[in-house]
């Protein structure tokens, strides 16, 4: 036997229905995806291009890589893959930095307004149930 909860209680068990597809179409959530891809992406391409470029070049351009650079031992091979380290360390670094700045505060918006949108829904949801005892 499954228990309803009563109307207005809101409980650890209550969860209210979301509606999803007003979530997605909402302003606060549409900026945070928008934002997160204007990052993310560019980001990306970056991060692939410096390290297949990387591969490329060790792979084609020996010679190149085997070059000594600023000192004996240290050729260009060694500093473009310790830059690799560098690079991967210094998108982390960005990437949350934006995300403290700019992703969480909208994550956060659109979080609340999928709570506002899920809470409506509920207390339409419990108006309508209440109505259709008052009717029966």
């Amino acid at each position: 036997m499954t228990q309803t909860p009563a109307a207005g209680t809101d409980g650890a068990d209550h969860h209210p229905q979301f509606d999803w597809e007003a979530v997605e179409r909402s302003p606060e959530f549409r900026e945070l995806v928008s934002k997160k891809k204007a990052f993310v992406i560019p980001a990306t391409i970056f991060f692939l291009a410096w390290y297949f470029g990387f591969i490329i070049l060790a792979g084609y351009a020996p010679d190149f890589m085997g070059e000594e650079f600023i000192t004996d031992g240290l050729t260009v091979g060694y500093v473009l893959a310790l830059s690799q380290f560098v690079m991967t360390w210094g998108l982390s670094f960005w990437y949350l930095r934006r995300a403290d700045r700019v992703f969480d505060p909208l994550a956060r918006a659109a979080a609340e307004k999928a709570r506002q949108v899920g809470a409506d829904a509920d207390a339409a949801s419990l108006r309508a149930d209440g109505d259709e005892g008052r009717t029966a």
